[in-house]
């Protein structure tokens, strides 16, 4: 497949959770876009999926990097599909790194201005499944 510009929007924004530039990162997310955190648990619209960032960010002690693994783009009309892959580094109290890959699916809206907003992140993908 060949490059699609969703690739560049991903890799900025999983730049962006490294960084903790959360303004940035929301600017990824449309209004009323969604961001599934673990099974059951959700966050819908951007303060909350802004707080679901900053408690992310506590969790892993303010030491997470994300980073794009393999990423297929299915796109029909204005929306695209997103099955990915996101690599986690980051470093446990003890100072051993660890790094974990998880495969999700995104869905985009692709704006009158040419942008590609995030409008459901579900980093859970069909592991969703398993875990209900």
């Amino acid at each position: 497949m060949s490059s699609h510009p969703l690739k560049d929007v991903i890799a900025a924004a999983d730049r962006a959770i490294g960084a903790e530039d959360f303004d940035t990162l929301m600017d990824f997310y449309a209004d009323d876009a969604t961001l599934v955190l673990a099974p059951g648990l959700v966050a819908t619209g951007k303060a909350q999926i802004l707080k679901a960032f900053l408690g992310v960010a506590e969790i892993f002690d303010h030491r997470l990097a994300v980073s794009p693994g393999k990423i297929e783009v299915v796109e029909s009309g204005d929306t695209a599909l997103v099955h990915r892959e996101a690599i986690f580094d980051t470093v446990t109290p003890e100072g051993e790194a660890v790094s974990t890959t998880r495969r999700g699916t995104c869905v985009f809206r692709h704006t009158p201005e040419d942008r590609w907003l995030c409008v459901v992140d579900n980093g859970y993908g069909h592991g969703l499944l398993g875990r209900c």
